[in-house]
């Protein structure tokens, strides 16, 4: 006993200095930066106080995937220093933005991803609207604009029908719902009447919900592309100067081709594809478990290592993603634990950290180097 109360003498007057728990700290590596978090610039608001240490981490994005384990080795390597007796880690988070040039639109907009297909019936507006609110639900601002014009989506699967109001000063407020800030034109159009317009309408309504929308802050602003690579997505490309773009596809061979097509038209804008999502991927029996591949299996993956772009999950083909859809509640709102949901999450946390390495390489120099000329596309 008493060489056990001279022990725990020794560590209670051992004086902790912050250079050592900086050095503690200096052990965590991003895996997507490859720096440790202090040189990062990470930690924030060192204090040291006997033997109690508190510090706050301050992530790029709430939707770190390794957010937990980063809290985890901090608290373990910082506790582990002679003298600590108490560690006090706060985990907090400031999106950056990877635009170093002012913007004619969305400028309150930190980050625009864009989710597109090189064809319709991929999910791909299933995708965006799950997407979203699991950007949101990490804590993240975030909106949905909904661009497929001809086919608006998203009043349906976010259970809206309202019409927004103008404020004062003529913008058009986005409607809300799940933690979303949305808007489309089936906000505005009677949902009886077909969209019949000519490509340089679609164009200027796309402006307009870029430019008289008060979006207001946003982390993150998701837009449900229409399938292919028309006028919509030239427009898109050419004025929101967009951060990234997720292709969503399905899994069959035949599926690669129009995959192809999608990334290389935003390769040509310099626009990076931030990865592949095979939707549709697989079918899981509720009774029996017996997972089934319903499509062939593993073609948007086999599309990502081809094309050299990330692949950033798979979908499953499942009756409640569909449910969700059609009731106006997708499963990332209306079941939150089901293992659908863990995938869209896992989808949205690589997007994230993707968005935050471009912001951290531009930060240090890497320039923006958009501007190719769009009618290289279409000559």
């Amino acid at each position: 006993m008493a060489t056990t109360v001279e022990q725990k003498r020794t560590t209670d007057d051992h004086e902790v200095a912050e250079d050592d728990v900086l050095n503690a700290l200096r052990r965590i590596i991003d895996p997507d930066l490859h720096r440790d978090i202090v040189q990062l610039g990470f930690v924030k608001h060192l204090r040291v106080c006997g033997g109690g240490v508190a510090f706050d981490i301050e992530l790029t994005t709430p939707a770190c995937p390794v957010k937990a384990q980063m809290e985890s080795q901090a608290r373990e390597f910082v506790g582990a220093l002679p003298g600590v007796s108490q560690v006090n880690v706060t985990m907090t988070s400031q999106v950056r933005s990877h635009f170093t040039e002012d913007r004619e639109y969305l400028a309150s907009v930190k980050n625009v991803i864009a989710v597109a297909s090189g064809k319709g019936g991929v999910g791909k507006s299933t995708v965006a609207a799950n997407l979203a609110l699991a950007l949101a639900k990490t804590g993240a601002a975030v909106g949905l604009m909904d661009a497929d014009v001809y086919g608006p989506s998203v009043p349906i699967m976010m259970g809206v029908s309202e019409r927004p109001e103008v404020s004062v000063d003529q913008k058009i407020l986005p409607l809300e719902n799940h933690g979303l800030k949305l808007m489309s034109i089936g906000f505005l159009a009677d949902d009886r009447a077909p969209i019949i317009w000519r490509g340089p309408m679609v164009g200027k309504l796309l402006q307009q919900f870029m430019s008289d929308v008060a979006w207001g802050d946003l982390d993150y602003l998701v837009m449900d592309l229409p399938p292919g690579t028309g006028d919509a997505q030239l427009t898109l490309c050419q004025t929101a100067t967009l951060s990234g773009a997720v292709i969503v596809t399905t899994p069959q061979e035949v599926a690669l081709e129009d995959v192809t097509r999608a990334i290389r038209m935003f390769e040509k804008v310099n626009v990076p594809v931030l990865g592949i999502v095979e939707n549709m991927s697989y079918y899981v029996c509720s009774h029996c478990g017996h997972r089934e591949e319903v499509f062939l299996h593993g073609g948007g993956q086999r599309a990502a290592e081809t094309l050299g772009v990330p692949f950033l999950g798979e979908i499953p083909l499942d009756p409640q993603i569909c449910l969700g859809g059609d009731n106006g509640v997708p499963i990332v709102a209306g079941n939150p634990e089901s293992p659908q949901t863990a995938a869209f999450f896992e989808i949205a946390g690589r997007v994230a950290a993707s968005l935050s390495t471009l912001a951290m390489e531009e930060s240090q120099g890497g320039g923006d180097s958009r501007g190719e000329p769009l009618l290289r596309i279409v000559s």
